[in-house]
């Protein structure tokens, strides 16, 4: 058995993570990205670091970023997200078999912000693959899913 030390079964998702997704919502047209994850731990403590970048495939212009914190909380997991768009997010999963499903525990935007009223997170850990999905309720629109993206461990 390996010592995970502060960060238990969330050691197995730190490293940087590259592959692409799709995105679809009834109020845009389909789009496609690839995408950076990195999950990086700080000795000692019991979270990881997040940062998310995507780029247009096409481009390679940016098109989302997102910085925040996966971390042990009660025996339960917290994912504390931060988005230039004006939103901050706080969500709680259990960590089972390599699955996070978040729920929104506190989400806030600030007053210029679109109107994104929830947001949910699935975290999938496969070995060397990590796949997520993510929902969202934005304006008239109820909770409907969004992104979808599949990974590889690049490091």
């Amino acid at each position: 058995m390996t010592d995970t030390g502060p960060l238990g079964d969330l050691a197995a998702f730190a490293g940087r993570w590259v592959g692409g997704g799709e995105g679809h919502y009834p109020t845009i047209e389909d789009f496609t990205y690839n995408e950076t994850i990195e999950f990086t731990p700080t000795p000692g403590k019991p979270f990881l670091m997040y940062v998310s970048r995507t780029k247009n495939p096409g481009t390679g212009q940016p098109m989302h970023t997102e910085n925040g914190y996966l971390r042990l909380a009660d025996h339960e997991v917290e994912l504390l997200v931060s988005q230039p768009t004006g939103f901050v997010e706080i969500q709680r999963s259990r960590l089972t078999h390599g699955v996070l499903d978040f729920t929104t525990v506190h989400l806030e935007r600030s007053p210029h912000a679109k109107p994104v009223h929830e947001l949910r997170r699935r975290f999938v850990l496969d070995g060397d693959e990590l796949s997520y999905d993510l929902w969202m309720a934005h304006a008239q629109t109820p909770l409907t899913h969004h992104l979808h993206a599949r990974l590889r461990r690049a490091g």
